[in-house]
């Protein structure tokens, strides 16, 4: 059966979104299309999620805080981190279910266990920087990666504090007011704010001897909290293109049951860089 499935966001025509999962239902031959649907409001997605060839959804900002208003039932994850991006249909008709998840978190998770099972170590304190919708995501993935002592550092110490009462029947978050006053050197560090609002300076003196470095945002790729974390040998580093497919490949295994093909889908993204160097060096870009 032919499906559509989209990604709904606003500021999202260069998504590198269409380009990976179209090319993991091409792997498997299956006749899903994938199409970005840009809107001010998610109301005008409407129509598309109606169809009965409406397959399921990524969702960007700032629309993940209203999808839920299309969706039957959230998962637990989606309801604590309160934001929904990934939209999925189940039945068809009148038995049709369309389930709100959040793989945000869960491919940040991915991430963090992978490192801990290529260093054998189990990180015991973790930062996040920044307070925004993206931190949810990042805290939930600490906790749920086993890490005991999570510290959240916001410009704003408020929006912070709220962030941390959200979680509180949950699990213990510790604001603190700059990176200047955390406690002891975290073991991971997850960024969550755009990139040129930061400078190497800011992060230089936070790292320990050791630790896996992340970062959200992936305008430029290469990052001044990445760059800062290369300073120190111990430090392993993921770019938010990383973190963008780990995610996506959650989101392959939750619409189609099937496993994502991981090279191919990354591959398309060494690609499109590829073609964008050699346009660089052409003057095209």
């Amino acid at each position: 059966m032919v499906k559509n499935f989209y990604i709904f966001g606003k500021g999202i025509s260069f998504s590198v979104s269409p380009a990976i999962h179209n090319a993991g239902f091409q792997h498997y031959g299956l006749p899903f299309t994938y199409a970005i649907h840009e809107s001010e409001s998610i109301d005008e997605a409407t129509a598309l999620i109606a169809s009965d060839s409406f397959g399921g959804a990524s969702v960007t900002m700032p629309h993940k805080l209203e999808i839920h208003k299309f969706c039957n039932k959230k998962s637990e994850s989606a309801q604590l981190i309160g934001a929904i991006n990934t939209l999925i249909v189940n039945g068809n008709g009148s038995d049709r279910i369309i389930s709100g998840d959040n793989t945000d978190w869960s491919g940040l998770y991915s991430l963090m266990t992978a490192h801990s099972t290529k260093t054998q170590i189990q990180p015991r304190t973790g930062l996040v920087i920044g307070a925004g919708g993206a931190s949810r995501a990042a805290l939930y993935a600490l906790h749920k990666a086993g890490v005991k002592r999570i510290y959240l550092v916001n410009r704003t110490l408020a929006t912070a504090k709220k962030v941390r009462d959200n979680f509180k029947t949950v699990f213990e978050i510790k604001v603190v007011t700059s990176l200047q006053d955390l406690p002891e050197k975290p073991e991971v560090v997850i960024g969550t704010v755009p990139a040129e609002t930061t400078t190497e300076d800011q992060f230089s003196s936070m790292f320990g001897d050791r630790g896996l470095c992340v970062d959200m945002s992936y305008k430029p790729r290469q990052t001044p909290l990445l760059t800062a974390a290369q300073q120190n040998l111990g430090w392993d580093t993921v770019t938010g293109m990383e973190v963008l497919l780990a995610q996506a490949f959650d989101q392959f295994l939750l619409w189609t049951g099937l496993e994502p093909p991981k090279e191919i889908m990354a591959g398309v993204i060494s690609a499109l860089d590829g073609e964008r160097a050699t346009a660089a060096k052409g003057g095209v870009l």
